[in-house]
């Protein structure tokens, strides 16, 4: 590759986020550049969510990846919430007319790899010590190292979809950038298993002893965490003990479905709330993690990033179709607006489900009744599989 390169969008990030843009771009007809500090094997075998909102795979579909998804992932009308082993089911499809599809992260991102690559669309991985520079000119670049040298790339926009600690952020001057957080003190401990998982549906469980998720991949792979001390050590928590306080967690009948096996993968993932505003700064965006985290709790991380990605999209597409930038000075508004109420969901559910005090606590008795109440009213439960499902655009 030569070693200065000029594009129209330049990317920084190969994950589903940086990927899914270049793909919606480069069929557009919009020229991009994506760079990537891993190399590809390790950003396809990185280990994430996996339940996609119908509104993501619509987009998926437009960006013409969708094929693989429908063939092998897994439609689901509905959620189990576990209170002290008794489950109570959140039809998602009778509340609100929709499902969402469990399709794990590895292989969305190797469905969007393949297909840039199809396109001989440009990707540099391991592309080191990433600079951004001019993003608020009419001229920003990005500098770069690879193993052949430094080099640089001339664009008219850049996109940092390069997770929480890129570099996308961090060039935004603080004096320009307010941040949100909330840090949870607790973790979650997750295990990765090729065994059938003990539900055909997801199970979120509230229990005495701290919170527990029975989720899969597919059919035949299983993905189940539960909460633990943020300082825990993965020592602590051999298989055997793991598959042992997921039992009693998840309740006797998901304990008596489970299939215990030896892990493929075992970590322990912190929690927190993050929102960075604004979303843009000159010519300069960010999407994804690079803007947003959220708890896990309410599978809204990579609906987020796809979220970002449709208006993203589809205000470069308008700039360079008809020069119109009404959603490019409106980007990041349109993204918080979204943004913040999936931040609250997420909140909500982590407040609901994880362990912050024992049962004689006030939060404890608060969870009770709250869970109490979900249980018994429509309209509860009608409001939770709406956010659940994904709220409109």
């Amino acid at each position: 590759m030569p070693a200065n390169l000029r594009t129209q969008v330049a990317i920084i990030g190969a994950g589903p986020a940086g990927l899914l843009l270049g793909q919606l771009l480069q069929r557009a007809g919009v020229d991009t550049v994506i760079l990537e500090r891993r190399s590809r094997a390790y950003v396809e075998a990185r280990i994430r969510a996996g339940v996609l909102e119908p509104g993501t795979v619509a987009l998926l579909d437009e960006a013409g990846v969708g094929a693989r998804l429908h063939r092998e992932g897994l439609a689901h009308a509905g959620f189990d919430l576990a209170c002290n082993g008794v489950r109570h089911r959140i039809d998602l499809a009778g509340l609100t007319g929709k499902t969402v599809t469990v399709y794990g992260q590895t292989e969305l991102t190797r469905d969007l790899g393949d297909a840039r690559a199809a396109a001989g669309a440009p990707i540099v991985y391991e592309a080191a010590d990433v600079a951004i520079e001019g993003a608020d000119s009419g001229a920003p670049r990005l500098r770069y190292a690879t193993r052949e040298g430094p080099r640089v790339i001339a664009c008219e926009f850049i996109a940092a979809c390069d997770g929480f600690h890129g570099v996308g952020r961090r060039s935004i001057p603080p004096d320009k950038l307010k941040t949100f957080e909330r840090v949870y003190p607790f973790g979650w401990l997750g295990i990765l298993v090729d065994a059938p998982p003990c539900s055909h549906e997801l199970i979120y469980a509230r229990h005495a002893r701290g919170f527990a998720l029975a989720s899969m991949r597919s059919k035949a792979r299983s993905r189940y965490y539960i909460q633990c001390a943020i300082d825990e050590k993965l020592e602590a928590w051999p298989d055997e003990r793991l598959w042992d306080e997921l039992k009693i967690r998840l309740g006797p009948e998901a304990a008596s479905a489970m299939t215990p096996g030896p892990a493929l993968e075992k970590s322990i993932a912190p929690l927190r709330s993050f929102v960075a505003e604004p979303m843009r700064w000159g010519r300069l965006f960010l999407a994804g993690d690079a803007a947003h985290i959220v708890p896990p709790t309410g599978a809204k991380g990579l609906n987020l990033a796809a979220s970002d990605v449709r208006f993203l999209s589809r205000a470069l597409i308008a700039h360079y179709k008809s020069g119109a930038d009404a959603g490019l000075d409106s980007y990041s508004a349109d993204c918080l607006a979204r943004v913040w109420k999936a931040v609250r969901f997420s909140w909500a559910m982590t407040q609901l489900l994880h362990k912050f005090g024992d049962a004689e606590s006030f939060d404890g008795r608060v969870q009770e009744a709250e869970l109490s109440y979900l249980f018994a009213s429509r309209a509860a439960a009608t409001a939770l599989a709406e956010n659940y499902v994904g709220l409109p655009f």
